[in-house]
C-alpha cells in the first residue's frame, strides 16, 4: 500500500454493521461491511450501512472526505444522512439509484453524483470511481489502483456476482459489468465487498464460466 510518505500508508479498515435490508416487499436480516479508506489523517467511507455510531466511532478525529454509496439499497444508504450530519462530508451517489435513495431518505438528495471514471482522493491516493450496473442501474466499484485494492459493493462477492431477479437488477448486465470493469484488474488486486470476506481478481477470473452456467 502506497500514498504520500508524509501521510503514511493508505489502509482499507472494516466496520461491520447490522440491520434489515428492505426491496420489493421483503425484508432480510443483514451483515454489512462498511469501508474506511484512508490513513490517520482522513478517510472516505464506503457505504453508510445500519448505523451511523459505529462508524463515527471507528472514524475517531479523522477528517472524513466523503460518504460514498456503492449502490441505493436501504442498507447501503440508510446511516449516510446521519453521517453527513455528524461529520459535514458530502454524499456521493451515481443518479441512476435515486429512485431507491428516494425511498429512505425522501426530501433530501445526495450531495453530489458519482459518474464513471470520475476521480477521487483520499490521504494522498488516487480513487477511481467504475459504473458497474447489474446489481442496481447506478451500482459503482472503487478502485485503488496504486495501493491493488477495488471496493465493489454489492457487484462482486467472494464466489460470486451480486444477487439479481429483484426490481432494477439483471444478471446478464451485472456480469457483463464484472467481466468487462473488475476481472481484467490485476490478479492480486484485493476485492472488499459490502457483505462475506474479501477475496482477490485472482481468485474468481477462473469462476466466470461457472456463475453464466448457473446462471446467479
Amino acid at each position: 500500500m502506497t500514498s504520500d510518505p508524509a501521510r503514511g500508508p493508505v489502509r482499507a479498515e472494516r466496520v461491520r454493521t447490522r440491520g434489515v435490508f428492505s426491496l420489493d416487499g421483503e425484508e432480510f436480516e443483514v451483515e454489512n461491511n462498511v469501508w474506511l479508506v484512508g490513513d490517520d489523517a482522513e478517510v472516505l467511507v464506503v457505504d453508510a450501512a445500519h448505523a451511523a455510531v459505529p462508524i463515527l466511532d471507528a472514524v475517531g478525529g479523522r477528517t472524513v472526505t466523503a460518504i460514498v454509496c456503492t449502490h441505493g439499497h436501504n442498507d447501503h444508504v440508510n446511516a449516510a444522512v446521519e453521517l453527513a450530519e455528524a461529520t459535514g462530508a458530502p454524499v456521493a451517489l451515481h443518479p441512476a439509484d435515486h429512485m431507491l435513495w428516494n425511498v429512505v431518505h425522501p426530501g433530501r438528495a445526495p450531495d453530489t453524483h458519482l459518474a464513471d471514471g470520475q476521480v477521487l482522493r483520499v490521504a494522498g491516493t488516487v480513487v477511481d470511481v467504475l459504473h458497474t450496473p447489474g446489481h442496481t442501474p447506478g451500482g459503482v466499484c472503487l478502485h485503488l489502483a496504486v495501493d491493488a485494492m477495488v471496493f465493489s459493493g454489492d457487484t462482486l462477492f467472494r464466489g460470486g456476482p451480486g444477487a439479481t431477479g429483484r426490481s432494477f437488477s439483471d444478471f446478464t448486465t451485472l456480469v457483463e459489468s464484472i467481466r468487462r470493469r473488475l476481472l481484467g484488474l490485476p490478479s492480486a488486486t484485493v476485492v472488499h465487498a459490502g457483505h462475506g470476506e474479501s477475496t482477490t481478481v485472482g481468485a474468481e477470473v477462473p469462476q466466470l464460466d461457472e456463475w453464466i452456467r448457473r446462471g446467479y
